[in-house]
């Protein structure tokens, strides 16, 4: 049972479906037949791809805003709990 992917001519949906034999494909959105065959991508992975992949994840990560927020509110809440801070507040 292959997965195939459409593009409908009459709206431009363009979906995956599992075809079964003897089935006839039609669109999800419009439910028009008129539909043309894409070719299929296929997924490879390999151990230098993945590597890639997290970094660039977390390259991503590291320039989001939260992360920056994240950073600063850990430092604010180690230096209000360090010694040093409550020796300075006593003053």
């Amino acid at each position: 049972m292959p997965i195939f992917d459409y593009q409908c001519r009459a709206c431009g949906h363009e979906f995956e479906l599992l075809v079964l034999k003897g089935s006839v494909a039609a669109c999800p959105s419009c439910r028009s037949r008129d539909l043309e065959q894409l070719l299929s991508g296929f997924a490879v992975s390999t151990e230098e791809m993945t590597r890639a992949r997290v970094k660039a994840a977390r390259r991503q990560y590291t320039s989001s805003s939260n992360y920056k927020d994240q950073k600063i509110a850990e430092a604010e809440e180690v230096r209000e709990h360090s010694p040093q801070y409550f020796s300075e507040k006593k003053k």
